[in-house]
């Protein structure tokens, strides 16, 4: 059975107590009745919150106290950092332990010495040594404050504290596993460095441990240039200008992975008088990521600066490790690693210039002539912990925009509200410090690559990042050059570039590092973005302005944009279009595909009837050429392209085979056309199959879901990712905030936890939390247990 957080070692009210045995506590309470007379303790009274937690004896390096409430929602309060860090990775672990202990094996290349070597484990491996070598570990922790290094300390020791007490009671995916094992600071600063080059270096892991000299034999592999494709998020903060009371709204909605060390995890920390902040942290982060304090709410998109480039390297004739710079040649340097594996040890070298590590692919190859290297903006990026540690405390948009100055937000936009009523969007995250004349000048086209990807000179010392003093990272852009925009009225991100964040106020005038501009947005931006202004007008129409309702809301009408757009073109098909179509070499009468899309309500909400018609239709037709009637307008980006091209032969063709493929594909599975969507798409958690609404943000859909169809179950399950953490923050006519959120995946990983589907099943209904931030919600919950924990 689920085991509730130990309360080993205390008395009933949290206490550490030396003449109370683990044993005697247990006889004389039982664990239920223990943790009764923990709910039942006295609390400090609300206006009392930021007041000192002096009963703490002196000789005690750690003291916390943490809080559940509804919902598996730990509140960790403590005096110190040290003491917060101990009770943040106590809670954390509370519901992560697997997924962390698992992720302390990758950073330190260890995943082929206990789950084999296939699967990526054994690149993963070279990977993680030759990077987080002791030399970059050593750099990064010299770049921390000693408040960061506390707070390490202290969440170092309140893992070990959860491990020690629960070591016989873990959760399935690793009860009795012996790789799950103490942490240490350098573990800690492992994950740190390692989620910073996630998007950088970190996604060319198997080039560059598949990187050697031309004439050995090495694994043919392709570099996966979609590797991001459906990680994403939106975002909509609102200003004062059109809300009931003049303060800002924001929501806040990442689509992240429903599985593995990307899930989020709700928390909320506070050090009386210092800190007192909600939302949000990955599962093996430590720091609250989105969300929300008493005067500022943030959050997060994946934005389209560039985290690394690479550099085409012209080699030496007589020797392939040695490569042109200038009027020299230089050797690459051999770094030998020993990655453990079943059984013994294994020799590897990885390849290195002064760029970056080299990488080699089917797209990427290392001839005689030419190799490539990647350099990440992000690997000596030691700004994280201070940064955030800014936002958590921000007061104001100022405050946010300082914060974010610091430059260790790594790869996101931020979007932003304030109680005083100021709407913020900014991508100051960290990009290479390229202008767009070194971007032309330097770029170098390579076959097979997408020209997202920036391939620069690697022979000419002209084309190095620029180096500013300006930038408190190393070959970043510094700050100041990065976009930003504040309104009184609204800004959005669905993960397009900075241009288009308002259509009132488009940004333009940036390197094209950071972003592409006067160009094709996503069916997902268009959606946000139209159902913002759509309704603004309608609230003015009648006299109304804007409130926290109407983004929840927008997000949970589950609308399908694309469908919006497009049926009305295919159902007008339907009519005049001679039946039946062929679709190889087979004769379909479309019309019960039809019918089911005429009937279809155009949302993708688990009582949606049709919506897996549109689904496989639209992913079989969006690639037809010359699809639109309309093209691409700069003058009206959020309204083009649309029109389906019908009166095009190719175009109305394609149409009609794709109207045959998603009715076959349906009647093969035995499945109804008119089939709700919650019993075709749902997550399986124990024995319960919840539905899930949401759907494909590249068909239109704002509310996303991301699923493959599984031929075994015959449904799209289980969910990969989308809608994650969801909140909507505002502030009520006296300044005080207003916090709502849902976290779709729920708190635990432990299928044995009360919080393994909690919330799932609230979301599921597309239903919302009052958030327990203000002190007398967290002593109301009727579901209130207390920890105190001291060491």
């Amino acid at each position: 059975m689920y085991q509730a957080p130990s309360s080993e070692n205390h008395d009933p009210c949290g206490n550490v107590s030396p003449l109370v045995s683990k044993s005697s506590l247990t006889r004389a309470l039982g664990l239920a009745s223990a943790m009764i007379l923990l709910a039942a303790c006295s609390e400090p009274a609300p206006d009392t919150v930021h007041e000192a937690m002096t009963d703490a004896a002196p000789d005690y390096l750690y003291d916390t106290e943490i809080r559940w409430t509804s919902n598996g929602i730990p509140h960790v309060k403590a005096d110190d950092w040290g003491s917060l860090g101990y009770g943040f990775a106590y809670a954390t672990a509370n519901d992560a332990i697997c997924t962390i202990a698992r992720d302390v094996l990758m950073v330190n290349g260890e995943l082929s010495a206990n789950f084999g070597r296939d699967g990526g484990n054994y690149e993963s491996d070279v990977f993680h040594r030759a990077v987080l070598d002791d030399a970059m570990i050593e750099r990064f922790r010299q770049g921390q404050s000693e408040q960061t290094i506390d707070f390490s300390a202290g969440y170092v020791a309140g893992y070990n504290r959860y491990l020690s007490e629960n070591a016989s009671n873990l959760p399935p995916a690793c009860a009795g596993a012996d790789w799950v094992r103490q942490l240490t600071e350098r573990d800690v600063d492992k994950l740190t460095v390692g989620v910073g080059i996630r998007y950088g270096l970190g996604l060319f892991q198997r080039e560059m441990a598949n990187a050697a000299p031309p004439g050995t034999e090495v694994a043919v592999v392709a570099t996966d240039f979609d590797q991001l494709t459906g990680i994403g998020s939106n975002a909509v903060a609102l200003g004062g200008e059109v809300t009931e009371n003049g303060s800002g709204i924001l929501l806040g909605n990442p689509h992240y992975p429903w599985q593995g060390s990307s899930r989020f995890h709700m928390i909320h920390t506070t050090i009386p008088g210092e800190l007192d902040v909600m939302g949000v942290s990955l599962y093996t982060t430590s720091r609250v990521s989105i969300g929300f304090n008493h005067d500022v709410a943030w959050t997060h998109t994946v934005s389209t600066g560039m985290r690394s480039t690479l550099y085409a390297l012209e080699l030496d004739p007589e020797d392939p490790t040695r490569y042109r710079y200038g009027d020299e040649y230089r050797d690459m340097e051999e770094i030998t690693i020993d990655v453990p594996v079943d059984g013994g040890t294994e020799t590897h070298t990885v390849y290195s210039t002064h760029y970056g590590p080299v990488v080699v692919s089917a797209q990427l190859p290392w001839t005689e002539s030419m190799a490539f290297a990647i350099r990440d903006v992000n690997l000596y990026n030691d700004k994280s912990a201070a940064t955030y540690d800014a936002l958590n405390k921000a007061e104001s948009i100022d405050d946010v925009e300082a914060a974010l100055s610091m430059q260790g937000v790594s790869w996101v936009n931020t979007i932003a509200a304030d109680r005083h009523g100021t709407a913020f969007y900014a991508d100051i995250s960290v990009v290479p410090n390229v202008d767009a004349e070194l971007f032309e000048r330097c770029r170098v086209p390579a076959k097979g690559v997408p020209s997202r990807l920036v391939i620069l000179n690697g022979a000419d010392p002209s084309c190095e990042w620029y180096a500013s003093d300006q930038s408190e990272v190393p070959g970043a852009m510094p700050a100041d050059n990065m976009p930003r925009l504040r309104r009184d009225d609204y800004v959005h991100n669905a993960n397009d570039s900075y241009w288009l964040s308002t259509p009132r106020e488009p940004l333009e005038g940036y390197s094209p590092i950071i972003g592409s501009e006067r160009s094709m947005v996503s069916l997902r931006t268009r959606a946000g973005l139209t159902f913002i202004e759509e309704a603004l007008q309608q609230k003015q129409a009648a006299g109304e302005k804007m409130g926290p309702q109407d983004l929840q809301d927008m997000l949970f009408s589950h609308r399908h944009y694309g469908a919006e757009q497009h049926l009305d073109d295919v159902l007008a098909l339907c009519e005049s279009a001679e039946q039946p179509v062929t679709l190889d070499d087979s004769e379909v009468d479309v019309t019960p595909a039809c019918e089911a899309l005429a009937a279809w309500d155009r949302r993708e909400d688990i009582d949606s009837r049709g919506a897996h018609v549109w689904r496989e239709f639209w992913r079989d037709v969006s690639g037809t050429d010359n699809l639109f009637s309309v093209p691409f307008d700069v003058a009206d980006p959020v309204n083009t392209p649309r029109d389906l091209a019908l009166d095009r032969t190719e175009v109305r063709q394609a149409v009609l085979e794709s109207l045959a493929h998603a009715q076959t594909f349906w009647q093969d599975q035995g499945v109804a056309l008119d089939a709700e969507l919650g019993t075709l798409q749902y997550e399986p958690r124990n024995d319960e199959n919840i539905p899930i609404p949401g759907g494909d943000g590249g068909a239109g859909m704002w509310s996303v879901i991301t699923s493959r169809f599984n031929p075994e179950a015959g449904a799209y399950t289980p969910i990969l990712h989308g809608n994650s953490y969801m909140q909507v923050v505002s502030w009520d006519a006296d300044g005080r905030v207003n916090p709502t959120g849902i976290l779709s995946y729920s708190q635990s990983e432990d299928p044995r936890s009360p919080h393994f589907a909690d919330q799932t099943r609230l979301y599921s209904q597309s239903m919302w939390l009052d958030l327990p931030f203000h002190e007398a919600d967290i002593l109301a919950d009727p579901e209130l247990r207390t920890l105190r924990l001291q060491e």
